[in-house]
């Protein structure tokens, strides 16, 4: 009889459809008794009117054992889902207020929102706390659907999945939903646990459920997957004003309605100049971002500068090293809207509705990069210290990205400075060939690579081109690359056969990679192809150290890979380089190339080469526009390292620009020998220049004979220069020296020093040559 749960439904003919398990104890009547019969049947007597009006008041009942029991009863009507009366719902209370029992103290007061409902989800009780969450009394809710109660959402039909789910399988269930509340003014999350409830038997007499508001817990695991969201998806890039976009890409919408990231001049530039901050902080906006299309809250344009006073709240937040919150109704807040409110297009104020913002230091190493902004118009709740926190660790994992970025952008920079000052401007006008070139650094994150390419005159109207590449990114490849770079010009200009030229240039690389102390300190590589072609013989030359074969188109169109023996890289040590020699005729073109252009981790080699090969045969205007095809046709999408490309088409001297004469190893031959010489000038219509090359002629033969071995020859060349070459079958080099006053020698070498643009001497096969250079007299 004390039993406060007792509750009974019934239809609109009065007849009983449910009966719970307090019913039962208060009348002795199961549920298999009592449902199905009129309601009349149980009562003592007829029910007063006023109690039939009002639907509450004292009725008496007649116990299955026949006693009288007096209930208090209050009845509410229930509706179908036409909206037409279904029925009522009846709880029974001891009159007189008698003692409640523990258990329904602790169900009013928990702090939590408890319900109970019956196996087809109507309300039976409710206490206090769900009460203030529906913004209804319990009267007005037992007996009613659950639906009845709620809007027709996503969330409330989870909500009612699941209390079927309980009733059908008496099992229980777990709910989670972030959701509003009729009461709640903002979306709370909820964890509701619903259980089945049984009476002793075992039979399902409904279900019972408790809410638990887990906003801040929520919240929290919200801002951990920021967090982890941050890590993955800021600084994918090596892009400075990308990894800024990242940033703003995290926050908005989960965690602002907009949010914005300056940074200061400096950071954007090449040089390491950390600003001091004065009273105002001059910044550079670099992205935005907003729930609303077009961010019509920005007051600044993307990559425009904007002077914040000095008590602005990202001023501050950059001067102080900390985050600082604004709420609305604090002076700074009201001034910094007012004063971005002012700047709007036509006076329209975008920003209505900003009630909370948030301004945290850019800080990475030490140093104030910049500032990020957040503000919230849409989201009711306010920033706290939670979310200071949250966003002090989400700006510092951003900070450090941005200053990779930064540090990567200079380094960039600077190596792409040197590299571009190592490598040659301007090619200048060859006889020998005529060239064109690309390069194209890397943009990868590894940076900069270390390729190279040159072209240098030699002797005789020969001329050396070279293509190398060293192992590694960045500053230190860029050097090194500078030092081989230096290392070849000066040992071409020794004028040292191809294979010769490699062994010295291997010498070299194995000394740096040694070191002063001896040690090896490091592993450098390098590649390096080094090639001579000679117009007067149209004989190319080549070697190479670990580097890819070059290219040859011939006239007639077909083109291949030149056949030879790669060598071992430079720094192996040890290992010999082998020459190859080809003759090739006029008008042909020489592809000369970095393993970029051709090497890919998702590339075949061997396919990507018979790409270049039939990328060099395609029609084109000029050099420079086969260039562009060959890069266009071959080369990856996104290089991953250095591309350098060299093409030379070859020019041959025709024979009305050379003339060969063989000397008598006696010197009264000279003098015929100048008459030779005389006469060749004047049939060149070059008699300017006679005077000073019989002079020239005369010291380099009579030098021969004295002091070299046969056959001697001499050989004249008409080209860009009057070249006057002296062969002979002695590898002895001659060298200047500085005669005495009573030498009877030594003066003749001087002299050619003297008379001529340049002189030198290179070793040969059978022995060395003698050459002198002279411009050409200018046309009349």
């Amino acid at each position: 009889m004390e039993h406060p749960s007792a509750v009974a439904t019934l239809d609109t003919c009065g007849t009983v459809t449910g009966w719970s398990e307090g019913a039962r104890r208060l009348t002795g009547y199961p549920a298999e008794e009592a449902v199905g019969r009129a309601a009349r049947e149980l009562l003592a007597e007829d029910v007063p009117a006023d109690v039939l009006a009002t639907l509450s008041g004292t009725v008496r009942t007649r116990h299955r054992d026949g006693t009288l029991v007096a209930l208090s009863l209050r009845a509410r009507a229930l509706t179908g889902a036409d909206g037409r009366p279904a029925g009522y719902a009846v709880t029974v209370e001891p009159p007189g207020g008698g003692r409640t029992s523990l258990a329904e103290l602790a169900f009013e007061q928990a702090a939590m929102s408890m319900s109970i409902f019956d196996t087809r989800q109507h309300y039976l009780r409710l206490n206090e706390v769900a009460c203030q969450v529906m913004g209804v009394p319990e009267e007005e809710l037992t007996g009613r659907y659950f639906s009845e109660s709620v809007e027709d959402a996503e969330h409330s039909q989870g909500f009612l999945h699941h209390l079927r789910q309980v009733a059908e399988t008496g099992r229980p269930a777990r709910y989670e939903s972030f959701t509003g509340a009729p009461a709640l003014n903002r979306d709370h999350a909820w964890t509701t646990e619903m259980w089945p409830v049984r009476d002793a038997s075992g039979e399902l007499l409904g279900t019972a459920l408790a809410a638990f508001d887990s906003t801040e817990q929520y919240w929290a695991r919200e801002r951990l997957a920021l967090l982890n969201k941050a890590a993955a998806a800021i600084g994918t890039t090596l892009d400075l004003v990308r990894t800024a976009e990242e940033l703003v890409e995290v926050v908005v919408p989960r965690f602002a309605d907009f949010a914005s990231v300056d940074l200061l001049e400096w950071v954007l530039g090449a040089e390491e100049s950390p600003a001091v901050f004065s009273e105002e902080v001059a910044l550079r906006r670099v992205a935005h971002g907003s729930v609303t299309e077009g961010t019509p809250e920005a007051a600044v344009h993307l990559g425009h500068v904007d002077v914040h006073p000095a008590l602005s709240p990202p001023a501050r937040a950059m001067r102080e090293g900390r985050v600082l919150v604004s709420q609305a109704g604090e002076p700074s807040f009201v001034h910094w809207v007012a004063e971005r409110n002012a700047r709007a297009p036509a006076g329209r104020s975008y920003r209505t509705g900003a009630h909370s913002m948030m301004a945290v230091p850019l800080r990475a190493r030490g140093i104030t990069l910049g500032v990020a902004v957040a503000v919230r118009m849409e989201q009711p709740d306010e920033y706290g210290s939670e979310d200071a926190v949250f966003a002090e660790e989400l700006a510092s994992r951003a900070a450090v990205c941005i200053d990779n970025a930064r540090r990567f952008t200079r380094e960039r920079s600077t190596a792409l400075a040197l590299q571009h000052s190592l490598l040659p401007k301007g090619l200048p006008g060859q006889a020998a060939v005529e060239v064109a070139h690309r390069y194209l650094p890397s943009v990868s994150a590894a940076g900069i690579g270390g390729d190279w390419f040159d072209v240098i005159p030699l002797a005789g109207s020969r001329v050396a081109l070279v293509v190398g590449d060293v192992v590694g990114h960045g500053i230190p490849s860029t050097a090194t690359m500078g030092r081989l770079c230096t290392a070849v010009r000066t040992l071409a200009d020794v004028d040292l056969p191809p294979d010769e030229l490699l062994t010295h240039l291997d010498d070299l690389v194995t000394h740096l990679v040694a070191g002063d102390s001896g040690d090896d300190v490091a592993e450098l590589g390098a590649t390096c192809l080094y090639a001579v072609y000679d117009p007067v013989t149209r004989c190319l030359s080549l070697a190479a150290a670990g580097h890819p074969a070059p290219a040859v188109v011939l006239p007639d169109g077909t083109a291949r890979l030149v056949r030879m023996t790669a060598g071992p890289p430079l720094g192996v040590g040890g290992l010999p380089f082998e020459a190859a020699e080809l003759e090739l005729p006029e008008g042909s073109v020489v592809a000369l190339y970095t393993d970029g252009l051709v090497e890919d981790r998702d590339r075949d080699v061997d396919h990507a080469t018979a790409e270049l090969c039939r990328a060099l045969t395609a029609p084109a205007n000029s050099l420079d526009a086969l260039c562009d095809t060959v890069l266009k046709a071959v080369m990856p999408e996104e290089p991953g390292d250095d591309v350098a490309l060299l093409l030379a088409r070859t020019r041959a001297l025709g024979t009305d620009q050379i003339r060969t004469w063989d000397v008598h190893p006696d010197p009264s031959h000279v003098a015929a020998t100048r008459r030779s010489v005389t006469e060749q000038l004047t049939e060149w219509g070059l008699d300017e220049a006679a005077f000073v090359t019989e002079l020239v002629v005369s010291e380099l033969v009579t030098n021969a004979i004295r002091y070299g071995e046969p056959p001697i020859q001499l050989r004249l060349i008409r080209d860009s220069a009057l070249i006057c070459e002296v062969s002979d079958a002695s590898s002895t080099s001659p060298h200047l020296r500085r005669a005495h006053a009573y030498d009877e020698g030594g003066r003749g070498l001087l002299l050619v020093a003297q008379l001529t643009q340049r002189w030198g001497s290179r070793q040969t096969g059978t022995g060395k040559t003698i050459w002198a250079e002279q411009p050409l007299p200018a046309n009349p």
